[in-house]
């Protein structure tokens, strides 16, 4: 997980800190990010606000980083020979993280809110939750000699996940197998 950039003065309780990122999971549940406030997330992890901005400036900057410790659990693959089994069973975390899991909500919610809030936009810029998800599902694929290495990992980064993002963010159904499964030959025919 990455660490939040404002770090001096004391360290950090890892107690806090999972009950403040485990606070702005559910209040972005209960209430959506617009109605969400330092302050309510403050309250409802129990800390002080001054807690809050001593790590963090703003909601995004904690959704993000809740959204990032989830999403490096909720999105690891097992590495496998098997280039259609890896890409495949990548996908079927990525659907799932986008469609049911709280910190795929949140992932949600500041890509949302990025399209009109510099910031945010600039936040999820500097830290890519799926391309550092699929960052090593590529290099494995890669090295098992699947993958050209005359296109970007930021190419291939794009053509793997932006399919099913795009889909997920239009308000589409999570795709079915047999449509992971076209999903994951057209990636690897490049």
């Amino acid at each position: 997980m990455a660490e939040s950039p404002h770090t001096l003065g004391r360290p950090r309780s890892e107690d806090a800190r999972l009950a403040v990122l485990h606070a702005a999971d559910d209040l972005l549940v209960s209430e959506g990010y617009a109605a969400m406030t330092m302050k309510g997330i403050a309250e409802r992890a129990g800390v002080g606000r001054q807690t809050l901005y001593r790590w963090w400036s703003s909601k995004a900057e904690i959704l993000l980083e809740a959204s990032a410790f989830d999403s490096a659990q909720e999105l690891a693959v097992t590495n496998d020979s098997d280039p259609r089994k890896e890409i495949s069973s990548f996908l079927r975390a990525l659907a799932k993280f986008l469609t049911t899991s709280d910190a795929g909500l949140a992932y949600r919610a500041l890509l949302g809110e990025a399209q009109h809030d510099t910031k945010v936009a600039e936040l999820l810029s500097q830290n890519d939750i799926l391309g550092n998800a699929a960052r090593p599902v590529i290099d494995s694929v890669r090295i098992n000699g699947h993958l050209t290495t005359s296109v970007s990992d930021e190419l291939h980064i794009a053509e793997l996940v932006g399919p099913l993002t795009y889909r997920v963010l239009t308000g589409k159904k999570a795709p079915s197998s047999a449509e992971i499964e076209l999903m994951t030959e057209r990636f690897l025919a490049e």
